[in-house]
């Protein structure tokens, strides 16, 4: 029988940072700490594309929002911005969102946007595919804001099915995976077991089990990629459901 149980290790590679409440922010903010680096990477990954589609659909072209967003990353870095965030004072996200109304504000003051940054890149940001994303945005009355909420939760469910999926072909189940990944999302009833059954060879029972084995290492694996800019178990699960809310609005 064809066994879903992936290993609890963190995964390895581009934009992973295993991390403990708050950690990540921490070492950012940190030029001299060993993982200043990796955790750059891990923010910018998760929070840039949110950022763009704030500055998209507060009027900003394309070219202004990819300036504005590569600008904004470069001056929080410069000026040790990120040594700012203090948990205390709210999440991570309201506070980066603030601090990049703060970083507009200013730069409307100051030169082109040929100027902004210094012409020296932060971090490698992927804009390549970020007008075809932004497109699929809702065309609604959505605010920036509620769309940067909106923007962070799917962000964060790509990020953690990505991890789910890595960990899949790292032990390969990637098969398995293709097959049972619909179970997440779908509403219960409406995905028979049966189908996957037959494809995979495996009793309807055991597809059960598979498919609760995976939700359950999903709801962990969400809860890491949360757990990196809250500092406590009871913020994960308002995040969590902040996510959804997102979702919903």
């Amino acid at each position: 029988m064809t066994d879903y149980s992936p290993t609890n290790a963190n995964l390895p590679g581009a934009g992973r940072f295993a991390t403990t409440h708050w950690s990540v922010v921490m070492a950012a903010g940190r030029p001299k700490s060993a993982s200043y680096r990796q955790a750059l990477e891990t923010l910018c990954q998760t929070y840039w594309f949110p950022l763009y589609a704030y500055l998209r659909r507060h009027g900003n072209d394309s070219h202004q929002a990819q300036d504005y967003t590569q600008a904004f990353f470069t001056a929080l870095l410069d000026k040790g911005g990120l040594g700012l965030a203090d948990p205390k004072r709210g999440k991570f996200r309201s506070f980066l969102l603030a601090s990049l109304k703060h970083f507009l504000s200013n730069e409307r003051a100051r030169a082109r946007a040929k100027k902004r940054g210094g012409g020296r890149k932060a971090l490698s940001l992927d804009f390549e595919n970020a007008e075809s994303q932004y497109a699929l945005e809702p065309r609604d009355e959505l605010s920036p804001e509620k769309l940067f909420e909106r923007s962070w939760a799917l962000t964060v469910l790509d990020r953690t099915m990505a991890r789910l999926q890595a960990e899949a072909i790292r032990t390969n189940k990637q098969k398995l995976f293709d097959f049972l990944k619909v179970y997440l999302t779908a509403e219960k009833g409406s995905a028979p077991y049966r189908d996957a059954a037959d494809e995979l060879d495996m009793t309807e029972g055991a597809v059960r089990i598979a498919v609760h084995r995976l939700r359950r290492r999903y709801r962990e694996l969400l809860r890491d990629e949360i757990a990196q800019t809250v500092t406590s178990d009871d913020q994960i699960d308002e995040e969590i459901r902040d996510l959804f809310a997102a979702l919903g609005s």
